[in-house]
């Protein structure tokens, strides 16, 4: 339980911190993604998406080679991002 807490409570920090300094607002960072990739797949993506879609990015990245604690950091971190935009489209 202690580890858990611990990689929640760096997502959290990480999602609310130094990267929302460093590249913006998240929720409108995902939608700007989103149509970044809408157009290049000419298929429509919204930002709830695109948060899943990184989430299953760092799942992937669980099969192959050397994993790190920051893969299950940025997985709870985007899985948050996902929560956060869909209870926001409401």
């Amino acid at each position: 339980m202690k580890k858990t807490k611990e990689f929640l409570a760096r997502a959290g920090t990480l999602v609310a911190g130094d990267r929302e300094k460093d590249y913006g607002d998240k929720v409108h960072n995902h939608q700007n993604i989103a149509k970044l990739w809408s157009a290049y797949l000419d298929v429509e993506i919204k930002a709830h998406d695109v948060a899943i879609m990184m989430t299953l990015l760092k799942v992937a990245r669980t099969k192959l080679g050397a994993v790190s604690e920051d893969t299950y950091i940025d997985m709870s971190a985007y899985s948050a991002i996902a929560g956060e935009i869909k209870f926001k489209e409401k």
